[in-house]
């Protein structure tokens, strides 16, 4: 039996374009190019290939003029469907240009569409000896399924792309109609994404229980025509007869064709080999490195005598490849070994069966790359006493990757860390915040152009864990794999360090990043304690408002009705109480945040619909969300602190997020009354204030801003005063509120648009007041102005600290791609430097408080605030180093402010 994989090319290439940008992995080209469209549909085309396995491969596109045909029909034919991005467009060409290289052929029809070449092909040359295999993000091709016809559908879970496939069988079972009588659906219902408009008032549920009763719709209209006991309501007979020709006409625009002129020689697709070095120069031209090393291509096209890497070699277009000959020593102990100076290490963990334990892992090995030898080395089963004579040694410098999660292992089995001298994760973080990507994997892809994935266990097809190489048993290890990331690592750390140096960002990991390891890890072990009684309390009254809240809206809505089910309120607004929808969808009525708030004075419903889920949130994220992630040991929550996630250098918070619990509203706040200190301690809280605005102040040198700051007035009520024109005494409440959104609204960059949304106001007098801002305070104009020139030259913006963030989107061809660069240009610098102020604070408040020996430690850190959990005797000197640490962390033209509290709960110390 032969395969024929068919693709519908333009469906792929906008799945991969989306896919990939909205993951912020936006991929480009030296020149600013995006070549993401292209990345991704090359990694479904290899798995679609691994997986199918094809004799054959036909690649449809759509052609500018494609759907001319069908507009003759019917003019509304995808007559408002959105323009092609520019940074799709011209990925277009390209990826026929890699497809040409590759020997694998591609059909593009004046008068007909990608679909109908499909269908075509489909219809052509599958049979008995061979199967059609269509890959397609549109449903639309479901109508082709037959006995020789399979339907794959990509979809992204988890982050990980999968195929649904679809045959006869499951269609039918999913839709409840064989795939060719989908036409005869569409023909009812429309199709509202190509805009074939079907029977007006036929939805979906009518139009399948018309289709399973009459087969299609000649035979329906048949019965309606002539048959006078037909049992069908007097209203939906009628409007069936009075729109049968847009219905046929709906029908024929929807069916796919089948006689588009291709080759009836299924051979002028059998695969072929590439064109190597054609290949070769692509993938070297969009930066595909791992895809250069996967099919081995230097040496195809004998670029390469050997298969060892060559770090010596400058040039710039030879690609470095793993050494062949890996090799990895297994010892007993640590102490077979001589650790002198440096250790370049893992471990291997596995999930812990202690539920009770920290950091739900249990080290299972240690990996170590010794370098007095210059041998790989693992120990299985590692010795505690081992572990701790290392890694409580001062002198010995560890290096590593995420070495804050090590730390949190070794100390739930009570070993002190010490020296964290190199963390690969972090260094890459520093170098480049924007790439989110910082596996060693990834890395290793990123800066030594090694993709060591090749050499892992994990088969991604069955996810049971099976060698490339050699049959594993189960108690052995991966040796490739283990000895792969090892050489990667200790390339990595001499090539990080170093780049760290010529980026002028060594200081910036040594006296901000490296340091603050070990305080975030010391706050995940230390953790909060959260009273689970609190928090059950608190649902049961949360649960109390969502009943009585839903027995309202039932009784508004005239029947009960599931309230979380999008589908179902729309069809409760929109069409049972009449209210006018702005957006539909193909799978109906829009019941967004936007949309509501749009109608929220239309109907009393609104309103109690917004609260309800506001409340569910309530109770799903913050009572049962964070119960789970009490441990029954500490009684406390050991939130992860990640400090290489956000693009700017703020810390954030996961596993739960700490720094989300509701602040502003009064309900939500509640939560917080369930983190408590223990008995005898107190919580001691320190936020600075408006430490953005006082960063903008310093940056932008702006007179009238350090003015205020210096003379201790109060900043938004200065700015109204400015603004709006009127004396300083004369500012009411709702002018000090505008200016508030107006002074923190342009640190993040606020559009017009965004803050009318915010104040509640037209885009118009929003836009005046930004205008009038930036009159007022010139300093701040001309800052924005220069900062973005300086991006746009240099490609990055930096810090106060020279933390860099490189900026892409300015060489975008997009207009609103580009005003988005800007904006991140003009508040980079702002928040990043106000960011690295708190970790600085944070470094010498965890310093300062070990050197006095105080019962005191930091456990939370939420943006400009810090928490501290300290003992009562010790509370009164605590408080002084928090606030004198955190004033005095950097020294600006104006000072920094901290506003301190005490008290017995979270809830009461803010």
């Amino acid at each position: 039996m032969k395969n024929l994989l068919l693709i519908d090319g333009n469906s792929i290439m906008n799945r991969a374009f989306y896919g990939i940008m909205s993951n912020n992995k936006a991929m480009t080209t030296d020149d600013g190019k995006y070549t993401n469209a292209l990345y991704g549909f090359l990694a479904i085309l290899f798995k679609n290939i691994e997986e199918v396995n094809p004799d054959y491969i036909m690649i449809s596109f759509d052609s500018k003029t494609a759907a001319n045909e069908r507009k003759k029909e019917y003019d509304g034919y995808k007559k408002n469907r959105h323009k092609m991005p520019d940074e799709l467009a011209y990925q277009m060409p390209e990826i026929k240009e890699i497809l040409d290289a590759m020997n694998i052929k591609y059909v593009e029809l004046a008068s007909f569409e990608g679909d109908d070449i499909l269908g075509t092909a489909a219809k052509k040359f599958a049979n008995k000896d061979t199967n059609a295999y269509i890959l397609s993000g549109d449903r639309d091709l479901f109508q082709l399924a037959q006995k020789n016809i399979i339907i794959r559908i990509p979809r992204t879970k988890f982050g990980k792309t999968t195929t649904d496939i679809y045959d006869e069988k499951r269609i039918e079972e999913e839709y409840g109609l064989t795939p060719s009588q989908l036409t005869e659906l569409k023909a009812l219902m429309g199709d509202s994404s190509d805009e074939i408009p079907g029977c007006k008032g036929v939805g979906p549920k009518t139009a399948t229980t018309l289709i399973q009763k009459y087969n299609d719709i000649d035979n329906l209209y048949k019965e309606l025509k002539n048959n006078e006991n037909i049992d069908i309501k007097e209203k939906l007979k009628q409007n069936l007869l009075e729109n049968e020709d847009i219905v046929r006409i709906s029908k024929d625009i929807g069916t796919i064709k089948k006689d588009a002129t291709i080759s009836d020689n299924i051979e002028d697709y059998k695969i072929k080999e590439w064109n190597y070095n054609k290949v070769y120069s692509l993938f070297k031209k969009y930066k595909f490195n791992r895809y250069i090393q996967r099919f081995d291509l230097e040496n195809k096209i004998g670029k390469k005598e050997s298969s060892f890497v060559d770090f010596e070699n400058n040039d710039e277009n030879s690609i470095k490849i793993m050494p062949n000959d890996l090799v990895l020593e297994e010892k007993n102990s640590i102490s077979e070994i001589e650790i002198k100076d440096e250790l370049i290490y893992f471990f291997t963990t596995k999930e812990s069966d202690d539920k009770n334990k920290i950091s739900k892992k249990d080290i299972t090995g240690i990996a170590i790359y010794d370098i007095e030898n210059n041998k790989n080395i693992y120990i299985k089963n590692v010795n505690e006493e081992d572990l701790k004579k290392i890694f409580e040694d001062e002198k010995i410098k560890k290096i590593g990757i995420d070495l804050c999660q090590d730390y949190v292992i070794l100390k739930d089995m009570g070993i002190d860390y010490k020296n964290i001298y190199f963390d690969i994760e972090v260094a890459a973080y520093d170098l480049n915040p924007s790439n989110i990507k910082h596996t060693i994997k990834e890395i290793a892809v990123q800066y030594l152009d090694i993709d060591i994935s090749i050499y892992s266990n994990q088969n991604e097809k069955n996810n049971k864990q099976q060698s490339l190489f050699d049959t594993i048993e189960e108690d052995k290890i991966n040796e490739k794999e283990i000895s792969s990331e090892l050489f990667v690592m200790k390339e990595l750390y001499k090539l990080l360090e170093e780049k760290l140096k010529q980026d002028n960002s060594i200081k910036l990991y040594e006296k901000i990043e490296n340091p603050l390891i070990e305080v975030l890890a010391d706050m995940q072990y230390t953790g909060m304690i959260c009273k689970k009684e609190e928090l059950i309390n608190f649902g049961k009254v949360l649960d109390a408002n969502i009943e009585k809240i839903t027995n309202k809206i039932y009784e508004l809505a005239g029947e009960e009705f599931n309230i979380n089910s999008t589908k179902k309120l729309g069809e409760i607004l929109f069409e049972k109480l009449g209210l006018k929808s702005s957006k539909k969808t193909k799978t109906g009525y829009s019941t967004d945040v936007d949309t509501l708030e749009k109608l929220y004075d239309e109907h009393e419903i609104i309103p109690l619909i917004l609260e309800y889920r506001s409340l569910m949130k309530l109770s799903s994220t913050y009572v049962k969300g964070l119960i789970p992630y009490i441990n029954e040991k500490t009684k406390r929550i050991h939130s992860h602190f990640n400090q290489t996630i956000t693009a700017t250098g703020r810390i954030s918070s996961t596993e739960p997020n700490l720094q989300n619990i509701p602040s502003h509203d009064e309900l939500g706040r509640n939560i917080k009354k369930a983190f408590v200190p223990k008995d005898g301690y107190v919580y001691i809280d320190a936020d600075y204030s408006q430490i953005e605005l006082r960063v903008l102040a310093h940056i932008s040198h702006d007179e009238n801003m350090l003015n205020a700051f210096k003379n201790d007035e109060d900043i938004h009520k200065e700015v109204a005063s400015k603004v709006f024109n009127v004396p300083l005494n004369e500012v009411t409440k709702e002018q000090r509120s505008r200016a508030k959104a107006v002074n923190f609204g342009i640190v993040y960059g606020i559009t017009g648009f965004g803050l009318a949304k915010q104040i509640g106001t037209s885009r118009k007098e929003a836009e005046q007041y930004i205008e009038s801002y930036l009159e007022k305070y010139n300093g701040v104009k001309q800052y924005m102005n220069e900062v973005v020139e300086k991006a746009k030259k240099d490609g990055y913006v930096e810090t106060l600290f020279g933390r860099r963030r490189y900026i892409e989107e300015l060489k975008s061809n997009s207009f609103n791609i580009r005003e988005f660069g800007k904006r991140v240009a003009m508040n980079t610098p702002i928040q990043g430097t106000a960011a690295d102020i708190m970790k600085i604070a944070m470094n010498s408040v965890y310093k300062r408080l070990q050197e006095e020996k105080l019962d005191a430690k930091i456990v939370l850190q939420v943006h400009d605030e810090l928490l501290i959990e300290a003992n009562e005797k010790d509370s009164d000197r605590a408080k002084e180093i928090l606030k004198d640490s955190m004033e005095n962390a950097f020294k600006l033209d104006i000072p920094l402010k901290v506003e301190l509290s005490e008290a017995k709960s979270w809830y009461d110390a803010k």
